[in-house]
């Protein structure tokens, strides 16, 4: 039981998460999608991804409080917690201009803030995943 609370929790926690940023990012598109398409990675996809990203991160936020696809939904936020990282780590290595299009209070971190942030996220959420395949285990078990 004590497990299904963790997971629960750390769902809820990707949901405020992606809720609060996808708000952020449709609240302020104009600046989003600018600083998307100052990005060298991002700029020929900044449109897409202007609109996508925000609607992908609230439909992912609502996913993660059903609790028949909160799983699927957990997967989802690892890999998109991965993507995040990969392109944070090539920013870092391939680009001298480092855009910042997070929004709100995510915004105020230096890149590699926000890289440890990401990195224990994706642990966090693999932690749950792991969690979960033992709950899923259990119950089968019994």
């Amino acid at each position: 039981m004590k497990k299904a609370v963790i997971v629960e929790i750390v769902s809820l926690l990707f949901a405020a998460l992606f809720l609060y940023t996808g708000i952020m990012k449709l609240r302020e598109y104009d600046v989003f999608r600018s600083v998307i398409e100052t990005s060298p990675i991002l700029r020929p996809v900044s449109v897409p991804i202007a609109w996508g990203l925000p609607i992908v991160e609230v439909v992912l936020s609502v996913l993660l409080i059903i609790p028949a696809v909160r799983i699927k939904a957990l997967y989802a936020s690892f890999v998109l917690m991965i993507l995040f990282t990969v392109y944070i780590i090539a920013i870092l290595l391939f680009s001298k201009h480092l855009p910042c299009s997070c929004g709100g209070v995510l915004e105020s971190m230096t890149w590699t803030q926000h890289l440890i942030f990401n990195v224990s996220l994706i642990v966090l959420a693999g932690y749950c995943l792991v969690l979960n395949k033992k709950i899923s285990k259990n119950t089968v078990a019994l």
